[in-house]
C-alpha cells in the first residue's frame, strides 16, 4: 500500500496508508488507474476505522466504478477519510446547493422578493421527475420553490430559480466561494441534445464536504445566508443513501429527539450517485461527501453503489456517536 503524497492535498492527514481506486472508463486502463488513485486504509487516529467503507469502495472500484470520498472532522478539521477527493465528477442535483446559496443571498439583499409569485409554465416542462408537476397549484412564491428544490430536488423549481438569479450570478458565487472544481452547467432537461451540457453539474468530494462544513459553521456568505440554506437542506427528504443509516424520519428530521444534527443533499443521474452533508452527534461532527459514477447495467450494479453509501453512513454514525 502506497502512502499519500503531500502533493495530493493531505499534508495534515494522520492517515498514512491507502488502497487503490479505479475509473469507470475502459477496462484496459483500470489496473493502471487503480495504482494511481488512492483511498486511505485507516481513519483518524483515536477513532474507529472505516474498514467496511473502504472494502465497499474498493469493491466498486474493482468493478470499474469511479469513486471520490471526503470526510472532515468539524472540530479538528482533520481529514478523517479521503480518496480521489480532488477529482471533478458529475454530481447531478447536488449541484443545486450553490444555486440555493445565491438565491438566499438575493433574498437577504433584496435583489429577489421571496414572496414573488412565479408561474410554473414560465419554464419548459420537465416530465421525468419532480413534485410540482403533480400539484394543482400553477404558481408558487420563490421561497416555496427554494424549499421544493432543497427537499425534493424539483427540476421545475430549480430551473425557475436559475432563471431568476441568472447563470452568471451562480457562476460568480461559486468562484467567490473558492470552489474551483464545482460548476452548475445547465438546467434540468428531459433530454440532452448535442448542444446541451452533458451534465447538470460537476464537483469534487473535497469541495462539497467543505461547503457543507462551512454552511453549518455560518461561513458561507454570512451567518444569515448560511442559516437559511442549512434550514432548507435540513428538510431534504432523500435519506436513501448515506442517511439511510441514521434512522431519521425522512419527513420530519430537522428536530431529532436524540439530538442528531443532519443536513444533506443528494444527486442522481444515470450511473451517478452523489451525496454531501453534515452529521453531528454527541461525540463528534463531520462534513462528508461521496460521489460514485458506475455502469448502471442492472439493478445489481445500482444496489452495489447504494450499499457503499449505506456502509459509509453506518461508520459515520459510529464515528459521531
Amino acid at each position: 500500500m502506497a502512502a499519500l503524497e503531500p502533493g495530493d492535498g493531505f499534508r495534515n492527514s494522520p492517515v498514512p496508508e491507502s488502497m487503490g481506486g479505479a475509473s469507470a472508463s475502459s477496462s484496459g486502463r483500470r489496473s493502471q488507474q487503480r495504482t494511481s488513485r488512492r483511498l486511505p486504509r485507516r481513519a483518524a487516529l483515536g477513532r474507529r476505522s472505516f474498514t467496511a467503507t473502504l472494502k465497499a469502495l474498493e469493491g466498486l472500484a474493482d468493478a470499474g466504478a469511479q469513486v471520490s470520498v471526503h470526510v472532515v472532522d468539524l472540530d479538528s478539521h482533520v481529514h478523517v477519510l479521503a480518496g480521489d477527493d480532488h477529482v471533478t465528477m458529475p454530481v447531478g442535483g447536488l449541484g443545486v446547493v450553490p444555486l440555493l446559496i445565491e438565491v438566499a443571498a438575493a433574498f437577504e439583499s433584496g435583489a429577489l422578493d421571496p414572496l414573488e409569485i412565479v408561474e410554473r409554465a414560465s419554464v419548459d416542462a420537465v416530465e421525468s421527475s419532480g413534485l410540482w408537476r403533480h400539484l394543482r397549484a400553477p404558481a408558487l412564491p420563490l421561497e416555496d420553490l427554494a424549499v421544493l428544490a432543497a427537499t425534493a430536488g424539483d427540476p421545475i423549481a430549480v430551473n425557475i430559480l436559475l432563471d431568476k438569479v441568472g447563470h452568471d450570478r451562480v457562476r460568480e458565487r461559486i468562484e467567490g466561494l473558492g470552489l474551483r472544481r464545482t460548476a452548475l452547467l445547465d438546467r434540468f432537461r428531459d433530454r440532452r441534445g448535442p448542444d446541451d451540457a452533458p451534465q447538470v453539474a460537476v464537483g469534487s468530494a473535497r469541495e462539497f464536504a467543505g461547503l457543507f462544513s462551512a454552511l453549518v459553521n455560518s461561513q458561507v456568505v454570512d451567518a444569515a445566508v448560511s442559516a437559511q440554506v442549512a434550514e432548507w437542506l435540513s428538510l431534504n427528504q432523500d435519506l436513501s443513501l448515506v442517511a439511510s443509516a441514521t434512522g431519521l424520519d425522512p419527513f420530519a428530521h430537522d428536530h431529532d429527539a436524540h439530538g442528531l444534527l443532519f443536513v444533506n443533499k443528494t444527486g442522481r443521474d444515470r450511473g451517478v450517485r452523489a451525496e454531501a452533508g453534515v452529521l453531528a452527534g454527541p461525540r463528534a461532527g463531520v462534513g462528508y461527501a461521496l460521489i460514485v459514477c458506475f455502469d448502471d447495467l442492472s439493478i445489481t450494479h445500482r444496489l452495489r453503489a447504494h450499499d457503499a453509501f449505506r456502509v459509509l453512513g453506518v461508520e459515520l454514525m459510529e464515528y459521531t456517536h
